[in-house]
């Protein structure tokens, strides 16, 4: 059973911020297994084709600009897991799917910023996994299922960090009430993330409402649809439901197995 979770990772500043968002991040870290390493999906990562993070020791990238100082002191030396990493490559290339590795990838802000809400301690092994920008859809998911099949035998989480909505020209206030665009944006993500509906998730910018004006460019919603699609149709859970800045939609989704821990530890 493959552990999954999809996180809207917000700003960087949610890591310091007072917002509901961050709380469910720390709580959901404390009732949740603890797992023995995650193969992590980040927005921030973009790649032409997919590339795995093989960095024994990654570093920390500050990759964000005009943030208060404390952000920029802020390191989580969390180990890489360069085996694995190889070893992922070439499960994914007898499966006819190229990875390239990156020996050198840090650990940018959409794997640190949330993770180190969820685990502090930097304890858990991470291997940064690429959204493949220049592939088409269906190509993302058929990637995405060989990612859930390998985590789901080595007993890894997969997660995916980006964000449900994410249209940073129309930014509001910190706790601005949410536009209609973006409610219905966000419930349409939520609500299809929840019936595993592949199909509808593979043609997004044609079935979304406001499609292309939630996400201009689509980096960040890569994350959800490659978590959905490791999940291979397997439905996943809303956990966590709000905004941030108006707009930037909070959600966090999880898979089953999850879902149920969570709630278990309630």
């Amino acid at each position: 059973m493959l552990h999954s979770l999809f996180i809207s990772h917000g700003s960087p500043s949610l890591v310091l911020s007072d917002h509901p968002a961050r709380d469910f991040l720390v709580a959901l870290g404390k009732r949740l297994p603890r797992p023995k390493g995650a193969l992590v999906i980040s927005a921030h990562f973009e790649t032409p084709n997919l590339t795995l993070g093989s960095a024994a020791h990654p570093e920390t990238l500050h990759d964000f600009y005009g943030f208060p100082e404390a952000l920029y002191r802020m390191h989580y030396p969390a180990p890489g897991m360069p085996d694995t990493a190889r070893d992922l490559a070439q499960a994914l290339q007898e499966n006819g799917i190229d990875a390239a590795l990156d020996p050198s990838r840090p650990l940018d802000h959409g794997v640190w910023s949330p993770l180190s809400l969820l685990w502090p301690d930097a304890k858990v092994p991470l291997l940064p996994v690429s959204v493949p920008i220049a592939l088409d859809t269906d190509q993302q998911l058929k990637i995405a299922a060989r990612l859930g099949e390998y985590a789901e035998r080595e007993n890894l989480w997969l997660v995916g960090s980006g964000a449900a909505t994410h249209n940073l020209g129309d930014r509001k206030t910190e706790f601005a009430e949410p536009d209609a665009w973006a409610r219905e944006f966000h419930a349409w993500a939520r609500d299809t993330a929840e019936a595993g509906d592949l199909k509808a998730i593979a043609n997004w910018q044609r079935l979304a409402p406001h499609a292309r004006y939630a996400h201009p460019t689509p980096e960040h919603f890569l994350p959800l649809l490659m978590s959905m699609g490791a999940m291979r149709g397997q439905p996943m859970q809303a956990l966590h439901e709000s905004f941030s800045f108006g707009n930037l939609s909070m959600l966090v989704l999880a898979s089953a197995s999850l879902a149920s821990s969570w709630k278990q530890a309630a």
